[in-house]
C-alpha cells in the first residue's frame, strides 16, 4: 500500500484550533483532512507553485463547505516563499515534495520559520522509486540525509513513523 494519509495524520497530533501549513499541498489530499481535524476554528494554509493544482483544490474545498483552507501559490523554493510571518503556525507537512525541490534546504529553511516554538513538523518522502511510480532513483532524497538536512536546518529529530510502503516519515520539532 503507498501512502495511507490518514494513518500518518494521526501519528502527528493536530488538535482543533491549530493553524497547519501544508507545503507542496498539490490537489489538497492532505489539506481537505487537515482542514478536517482543525476543524472551523483552526486553519490551513496549502501552498503549491502549481496553479491549475491549487484551482482545483480551491474548487474542491468549496464543494466540501471547507472554509478554513485558505490557497495560497507559492514558490516554495525560495526563502519566504509561503508569505507567512515568522511562528504563524503549529504544525508543517511537507508530503511527496522535497525530492521535486531544486532548492530542498530552503523549504526546510521555510518551515522552520514558520512555525511556533515547539511546533512540530512532518515530512514524508519517497524511500525509492518504485516500477516507474514516484520519482527517478536520482531525485530519491534517502532518508538519512533527509533526516540530517533537517537536523542541520535547526529541527530536533522526534520520531519516525510509518508512512506506508516506499515512505519514509520523521517528525521534528522546533525548540
Amino acid at each position: 500500500m503507498f501512502l495511507e494519509p490518514e494513518k500518518n495524520l494521526s501519528q502527528f497530533h493536530i488538535d482543533p484550533g491549530m493553524k497547519v501549513a501544508d507545503m507542496g499541498a498539490g490537489t489538497g489530499f492532505y489539506a481537505f483532512l487537515l482542514a478536517e481535524l482543525v476543524g472551523a476554528s483552526g486553519k490551513v494554509y496549502a501552498f503549491d507553485i502549481q496553479k491549475d493544482l491549487l484551482n482545483k483544490l480551491k474548487k474542491d474545498a468549496t464543494e466540501k463547505n471547507l472554509n478554513n483552507i485558505e490557497v495560497i501559490w507559492s514558490d516554495l523554493d525560495e526563502i519566504n516563499g509561503t508569505t507567512l510571518h515568522d511562528g504563524a503556525v503549529d504544525r508543517v507537512l511537507i508530503t511527496n515534495t522535497l525530492f521535486q525541490m531544486e532548492k530542498k534546504d530552503n523549504i526546510i529553511k521555510e518551515a522552520y520559520r514558520i512555525l511556533k516554538p515547539k511546533g512540530k513538523f512532518l515530512l514524508i518522502d519517497w524511500s525509492d522509486s518504485y516500477g516507474g511510480v514516484g520519482p527517478k532513483p536520482a531525485d530519491v532524497v534517502k532518508p538519512d540525509a533527509a533526516r540530517v538536512m533537517c537536523e542541520h536546518e535547526g529541527f530536533v529529530f522526534e520520531k519516525e513513523i510509518s508512512a506506508g510502503d516506499h515512505h519514509y516519515g520523521f517528525i521534528f520539532k522546533k525548540n
